[in-house]
């Protein structure tokens, strides 16, 4: 709205120290965001450069997108290859202890058995661990960088949307179709948060 109004060079304040906007203050949470902020920032700066090809800055937003999840997915692909790794180092650990049963042949047979149930408790553990902890917490966390990957690729539809000379009302719309199910808000609370929000800026 300010954009419509003032015109592009009023969004200069804002985006060059979004730390001390008025406009981001009202919204500490997208303010804590650095990277949401930045990527909003560097959007509109982009628009005030006079690059205003939808096209050309949806290519550019997408690869900031896709660079910023590759690293976010860095610990949690870290984990799903640990827990790919486990049941391995679990066979490693069963071998070794045969190896050592071997080693041990003239023993008594419940000295030997005390050595195999070793043995396989090495191939146990990795199996357990892989499967019942590493894995779903690889998982897990790459979930969480998905949901957050999600809140940007939000961001990215109603700025695009802006950019196609939508009305205000109309990006947000759009963008709120991207919006996941489960956190997805009505057009009714949509609409009470939009007349609500001049009066808070």
């Amino acid at each position: 709205k300010t954009m419509k109004s003032k015109g592009v060079i009023a969004l200069e304040s804002h985006i060059e120290k979004p730390g001390e906007s008025a406009i981001f203050q009202q919204y500490p949470k997208v303010l804590k965001d650095h990277f949401a902020t930045d990527f909003i920032c560097d959007t509109l700066r982009m628009m005030t450069m006079n690059l205003e090809d939808p096209h050309q800055i949806e290519d550019v937003m997408e690869k900031q997108l896709e660079k910023h999840h590759h690293e976010a997915l860095g610990p949690a692909h870290a984990l799903q290859h640990m827990a790919d790794a486990l049941p391995a180092l679990g066979i490693v650990a069963a071998v070794l202890g045969v190896i050592k049963t071997m080693a041990a042949i003239t023993e008594p047979p419940e000295v030997l058995g005390g050595m195999i149930g070793g043995a396989l408790v090495g191939t146990f553990l990795g199996v357990f661990l892989a499967y019942g902890l590493v894995g779903p917490l690889a998982a897990r966390l790459q979930q969480l960088v998905d949901d957050d990957g999600s809140y940007y690729k939000i961001i990215r539809s109603v700025l695009v949307a802006h950019l196609h000379g939508n009305a205000a009302q109309i990006s947000i719309e759009i963008g709120r179709g991207d919006i996941p199910s489960s956190a997805q808000p009505s057009f009714a609370e949509m609409e009470e948060a939009l007349s609500a929000a001049p009066a808070a800026a």
